[in-house]
């Protein structure tokens, strides 16, 4: 569960601390004053896009922080892979979004992408807002909604499908495609077998244009090249002459040894005459090989001029450079090898699309028997809250029907509409076409607890859900949430004096209009300052006597309702 969320420059709310308890939090305040920043900050925690616009007026940044128990290891395991830190089962996580919009995230003390927050959200908290109703009016998110509500039976099976359906659908593609181009390949093919064979002519290597290229230059110039290195040899090492270097070398060393008694510096100049005369030597000995080398090349440049053309050809052809010669003749080897062996390509694809129309027949066959159970089970539940809503004619009807088009598709082969009967007898038709703005309002709050009942996330947030409803039927909703928090930690925004009744924990959010800029607070309602909440909820003002009385009348029957209901 969630015990606390803390707010900084969020929208209206300058800095807030939200102290949250198990069982049900209801959340109450005036119009505008910034309740449903509380649920934004909820979200930003658990991944949703933010921009810019969240952070409060002349703020560099909002930041929001939320403090948990974790005790799923799943959590635990998906927070240690990102770096971060479990203290005694307790998680703190941060976000902070820049008035230019960018987000910075950290789960656990370690810096976190962003989307990673939806991975450790899904298992911490669910939220049900209007945004989820309206969806609610789409079939895939009623399909959606069924499948959540029938958990591991539609799921598991779900999720093999899908893996089998994507290699299916991939299958089908390449085998259309091979055979829908079947002239193009024969021709692709030609083209391939000419450019590897040219290729292969020639067999070129790896630099081998470099190479050529220096070699060339080399021949080019051998004359000049053999008569500097002969002079540098002479120069170096003469056989007869007196003043080459070795000979120059090797008289300073006789000159110092003549007088190396007289001082003990002449030890070391000596050593390092003798170093020369090693360097110089070496050096005569380097040069002479290389002006042997040179004799010994026995390169033919006309040779190496009709090498170089060949390969400047096959670069025109297929370059622009050779590297890129030799990428084309592996890449068009392995595609040949493919299209040379098509035919056992093709016989394998139609033995895969068989076998995997089997599979996806049989699960698809297993996931309809799934959401048909559950359809029927969850058509009855919500027509049991729909009669403690004050609509006790109506009817709910989940139906599972195949889809009609192709045999299968990404989720299976049904479509699902969620109906509803308003009167016994009648045909039952869309919700979304048969009942009023209330009662609209009601069927899609009674969709809602009751999927939500079989969520196994320890946090529910529920956003204004009962908008359009009130009276008795308010009284219901706040009853069914109040069942609710027996099993998970709720959480409920509302403007029903009705549901916040129930909740055993109760937060205000306070506007403040006083200053250049509406700020709001929260703070947590006992007593006398909730019984005034209540009455402000219900007349608008909290110094109604007549109100006072009903809101203080309103919470004792809620307080004996739970403890009557455990």
């Amino acid at each position: 569960m969630i015990h606390e969320i803390s707010i900084h420059d969020l929208g209206v709310i300058q800095s807030a601390t939200l102290s949250l308890t198990p069982g049900f939090t209801a959340i109450t305040g005036e119009t505008g004053a910034g309740k449903t920043m509380v649920v934004s900050a909820l979200g930003l925690l658990l991944g949703d896009r933010a921009d810019s616009g969240v952070v409060r007026h002349s703020a560099e940044r909002a930041q929001v922080s939320g403090r948990w128990t974790i005790t799923d290891p799943a959590v635990v395991a998906r927070v240690t892979e990102l770096g971060g830190v479990l203290d005694d089962h307790e998680l703190v996580v941060t976000r902070a979004v820049s008035s230019e919009g960018r987000s910075k995230v950290v789960v656990g003390g370690a810096p976190t992408p962003v989307g990673a927050l939806s991975d450790i959200g899904d298992h911490l908290v669910a939220i049900h807002g209007q945004s989820e109703q309206l969806r609610l009016r789409s079939q895939t998110a009623q399909r959606e909604s069924l499948d959540r509500f029938a958990g591991d039976s539609v799921r598991t099976p779900l999720s093999e499908y899908q893996t089998i359906f994507r290699r299916w659908i991939d299958s089908i593609a390449r085998r259309d495609s091979m055979t829908k181009d079947a002239s193009e390949r024969i021709r692709e093919a030609e083209e391939l077998r000419a450019a590897v064979a040219a290729i292969d002519a020639v067999a070129p290597v790896a630099g081998e244009d470099v190479a050529l290229k220096a070699k060339a230059e080399r021949l080019s110039n051998s004359e000049e090249l053999r008569r500097a290195a002969q002079e540098a040899h002479e120069a170096l090492s003469a056989d007869d002459a007196e003043f080459d270097a070795v000979s120059l070398v090797e008289s300073a060393r006789r000159a110092l040894e003549r007088v190396t008694n007289h001082d003990s510096a002449i030890e070391t100049l000596l050593t390092r005459i003798s170093e020369a005369s090693i360097v110089v030597r070496e050096a005569a000995q380097s040069v002479s090989a290389y002006a042997a080398g040179l004799e010994l090349d026995g390169g033919d440049l006309e040779q190496v001029h009709e090498r170089t053309a060949e390969i400047t050809a096959l670069v025109r052809a297929y370059g622009p450079t050779l590297d890129d010669v030799l990428a084309l003749w592996s890449t068009a080897s392995d595609r040949l090898f493919d299209l040379d062996r098509s035919d056992d390509v093709l016989e394998e694809l139609s033995a895969t699309i068989a076998a995997d129309e089997e599979s996806l027949d049989a699960l698809a066959t297993r996931i309809s028997a799934a959401r048909d159970d559950a359809a029927q089970r969850l058509s009855g539940a919500v027509t049991t809250e729909l009669h403690a809503l004050s609509m006790p004619t109506a009817e709910f009807v989940v139906r599972v029907a195949p889809q009609s088009g192709t045999d299968f598709f990404a989720h299976g082969r049904d479509a699902v509409e969620m109906l509803m009967r308003p009167h016994p007898g009648g045909d039952p038709k869309p919700v979304t076409k048969t009942a009023s703005g209330g009662e609209l309002s009601r069927v899609m709050l009674a969709i809602e607890v009751v999927i939500a009942s079989t969520d196994t996330v320890p946090t529910l947030v529920f956003d204004e859900v009962d908008a359009g409803v009130g009276g008795a039927s308010a009284i219901e909703i706040g009853r069914r949430l109040a069942i609710l928090a027996k099993s998970a930690q709720v959480i409920v925004v509302t403007h029903l004096p009705q549901v916040a009744a129930f909740a055993t924990n109760h937060l205000r959010i306070i506007k403040d209009t006083s200053g250049a800029i509406t700020e709001s607070t929260i703070t947590r309602l006992d007593g006398d300052e909730r019984v005034e909440e209540m009455a402000r909820l219900l007349s608008g003002t909290p110094d109604s006597d007549n109100a006072r009385a009903h809101a203080a009348e309103m919470l004792n029957s809620a307080n004996q309702w739970r403890g009557e209901n455990g």
